[in-house]
């Protein structure tokens, strides 16, 4: 009876302690740093197609807090996503939150699970060549185009053939999960589907609306001389009527092409990330999307009629 009363305290000291070094594998990955809400340097993965945008967020965050230092990588989405595993990458800004199946990964990986939030609301442009004659299109005609069914003869220009939030928005939201099949090329980024189709007449290419929508940017002025945006059928109008990326046409849904704009943020303290995301949620940051002819998810944003030809 002692021998086996004996046997039995071993075992559960060895239990105990087999769960307390359990317990203590699970603590948080995330190394508090030096940093706080408005100090600091930290690292940052941005999908390539909100370059623009985002560029133009951490210029007015940084002037306001000297002592603050962001530094983007600009990259394909499915590559910012690997990066939330990197120790060096604070958050990333992506099209999409964390899905139902990445909160419990994330939760056993770090021990808690990165805030996620939608900032705006973003559209897939498409773009032609100035010499184009077609630039009124239906998502009907997008797909056809896409799966090969067409009897157009344009090459469709995108930024990478896998990993980019752009394959993925048209292969999930237009071609409903069915694989590209068309005339389908790959540019290198953003930059590139604008320079490819600036110099090939037959080319159609498909780039985040922040690239060529804000006009108080000079650069993409220059790049909108050198494209042409197509207009598209509008999803939720009862008459036949073709409308671009405009904001108010985004905000009203009438523009087809949409898709949001998230943050992730791998913090467990109240560190630079949380302070540019306060930023990006706030008045100022806001302002910035609708400056950049983005809709805001946090502001109200007014929509006045006028008379403005498509």
């Amino acid at each position: 009876m002692k021998k086996s009363y004996l046997q039995f305290v071993v075992f559960f000291t060895f239990l105990l302690f087999s769960l307390a070094c359990s317990q203590k594998g699970k603590k948080a990955k995330v190394i508090l740093g030096d940093d706080t809400l408005t100090t600091g340097t930290i690292h940052i993965s941005v999908d390539e197609t909100f370059a623009p945008i985002i560029d133009s967020q951490i210029k007015v965050f940084m002037s306001q807090h000297p002592e603050a230092k962001i530094i983007p990588h600009y990259k394909p989405e499915a590559e910012c996503i690997k990066d939330l595993l990197n120790d060096t990458t604070r958050m990333v800004i992506i099209t999409r939150g964390l899905t139902e199946n990445e909160i419990p990964f994330y939760q056993d990986t770090l021990s808690f699970v990165p805030m996620y939030g939608r900032l705006a609301t973003d559209a897939v442009a498409l773009i032609t060549n100035n010499n184009c004659k077609d630039s009124l299109f239906s998502v009907a005609e997008i797909r056809s185009m896409l799966n090969g069914t067409t009897g157009y003869k344009y090459e469709l220009v995108m930024d990478g053939l896998k990993a980019t939030s752009t394959v993925r928005f048209l292969i999930d939201s237009v071609l409903k999960g069915q694989p590209l099949k068309g005339k389908v090329l790959a540019a290198q980024n953003s930059q590139g589907v604008i320079d490819y189709v600036a110099s090939h007449p037959n080319a159609l290419g498909f780039i985040g609306v922040s690239w060529i929508g804000n006009k108080e940017d000079s650069s993409q002025l220059s790049f909108q001389k050198k494209v042409k945006i197509a207009a598209l059928q509008c999803s939720k109008c009862e008459e036949e009527i073709y409308v671009r990326p405009y904001q108010a046409n985004i905000a009203l849904k009438r523009y087809p092409l949409n898709r949001g704009i998230y943050y992730v943020l791998k913090e467990n303290f109240a560190g630079l990330g949380k302070g540019f995301v306060n930023f990006l949620t706030h008045e100022k940051g806001q302002l910035i999307f609708r400056r950049g002819y983005l809709v805001p998810d946090r502001m109200a944003l007014q929509i006045r009629k006028a008379n403005v030809s498509e």
